[in-house]
């Protein structure tokens, strides 16, 4: 009778369902980075890597006035090294100190002192792409992320700009015409969007003729008087004028904007 009643006009007092418990999901709780993880986050952030860059290039530039290898390679040359290997050498070494701050005028010499000047242009044309290449990968790798948000005021703005758009035109500039120091505008270009074809293709090309008149001047520096080392030096005189009366009057334009 109960049963009855309570099919026919009973009330039941409903029991919660059981699907609904099944049907919970739990929300999932996201899991804390290891300690390993968070130390490659740190070592691999912008300006973890801009203080490597920069310890690397004090460490270069410390390690060049103590040891001033730029003198071995004009005068401390192994005399039983010659040839192409020598040559192979010398270029990874020039590379090298061209990164590590050490003028480039000084390898060019010595590259012409030790080569004579067919020789020695080739060496000092390869060292220098070498070096460039090497200071550009630097700072592209190590440096383009955390200084390229402090690209701010007017002139680093134009600047970017116009390596950035302008990449080719804009490092044949600064080779052919002295000015701009190699290194500085190796890292400018680095932090810029220039890409690697017409940065090196630049370099290259730009960097024949002050190279050339460097080497053939210090092939010939035991004979100053000769027309070889006279027209060297004119050489690496008007192009260094022509740059200063280009820097004055692009000095005066900025002003009078």
């Amino acid at each position: 009778m109960l049963d009855a009643t309570t099919r026919s006009g009973g009330t039941a007092t409903a029991s919660p369902p059981a699907a609904a418990t099944e049907l919970a999901v739990a929300v999932p709780v996201p899991a804390q980075p290891g300690l390993g993880a968070r130390f490659a986050r740190v070592l691999l952030s912008p300006w973890s890597r801009l203080s490597l860059l920069v310890v690397l290039l004090a460490a270069a530039a410390t390690a060049v006035l103590l040891f001033q290898p730029q003198r071995l390679l004009a005068h401390g040359w192994p005399p039983q090294l010659g040839g192409a290997a020598a040559a192979v050498v010398f270029a990874s070494a020039y590379g090298l100190c061209s990164v590590a701050f050490v003028p480039r005028p000084l390898l060019n010499l010595a590259a012409g002192a030790v080569f004579g000047s067919q020789l020695g242009t080739g060496t000092a044309l390869a060292g220098t792409v070498l070096g460039a290449g090497i200071a550009f990968g630097l700072g592209r790798m190590l440096g383009q992320d955390a200084l390229r948000p402090l690209l701010r005021g007017r002139l680093l703005k134009a600047a970017d700009g116009q390596l950035s758009r302008h990449g080719f035109r804009s490092m044949m500039a600064a080779r052919l015409f002295p000015g701009v120091p190699f290194w500085v505008a190796n890292y400018c270009a680095a932090v810029s969007r220039m890409g690697w074809v017409p940065f090196v293709l630049a370099t290259a090309l730009g960097s024949i003729p002050n190279t050339a008149a460097y080497a053939v001047a210090g092939a010939r520096a035991s004979a100053p008087t000769s027309p070889a080392f006279l027209i060297a030096m004119a050489c690496i005189a008007v192009p260094a004028l022509v740059a200063a009366v280009v820097a004055w009057r692009k000095r005066h334009h900025l002003r009078g904007h």
